[in-house]
């Protein structure tokens, strides 16, 4: 175990983080279309993104047990600065689709790492979650226009972008209602 992160904790955590993304887009629709659909070219959102997947990463490496792959260990660290540069000044095409894609695969670690070798059938929303976000984050490093169109699909009705953030919604307060009463 890399996190030593409880199931209560993780579900609190993500339950939180699905509220507080997913309640300005319920409440102001026409605000948060507007954000959503300037992120995937953002550039300073890419480099907001990605340096903070440039940290996480680098954490892990530091810290984590490689077991036989040891040796790799100083030549990543050496390696994973200098790749963050190159992506800085090679790939400014949706830039912040992809790091959110890396933060995505990133964060689904944690989450999963949270419900190993529990029993409750409710750990599942926590790990669907994780799955969920394993699924988009490949989807968005490899297809990163796939965000866009996504954004752009969602917030073709405003019915629709406040059904999709109330479902987030939901989810993350059913989390959070079974982290603190069941985990």
């Amino acid at each position: 175990m890399i996190y030593h992160l409880s199931l209560q904790a993780g579900g609190l955590i993500a339950g939180a983080l699905l509220v507080l993304i997913g309640l300005p887009g319920l409440l102001r629709p026409r605000l948060f279309q507007d954000f959503a659909k300037r992120l995937p070219r953002s550039l300073l959102a890419g480099v907001v993104l990605l340096t903070v997947d440039l940290v996480w990463s680098f954490w892990l490496l530091a810290t984590m047990e490689m077991g036989e792959f040891q040796a790799f260990r100083r030549p990543l660290l050496i390696g994973l600065p200098i790749g963050y540069v190159l992506v800085l000044r090679f790939v400014e095409e949706f830039l912040s689709v992809r790091a959110l894609g890396i933060l995505c695969l990133l964060a689904a670690e944690p989450l999963l790492d949270s419900a190993f070798f529990r029993y409750e059938p409710s750990r599942l929303f926590v790990t669907v979650l994780a799955y969920l976000l394993v699924i988009a984050g490949l989807f968005w490093v490899t297809m990163p226009y796939l965000l866009r169109d996504q954004i752009n699909w969602s917030a073709r009705s405003d019915g629709r972008w406040r059904f999709l953030h109330g479902v987030a919604v939901a989810y993350g307060v059913v989390m959070i209602a079974l982290a603190i009463t069941q985990y």
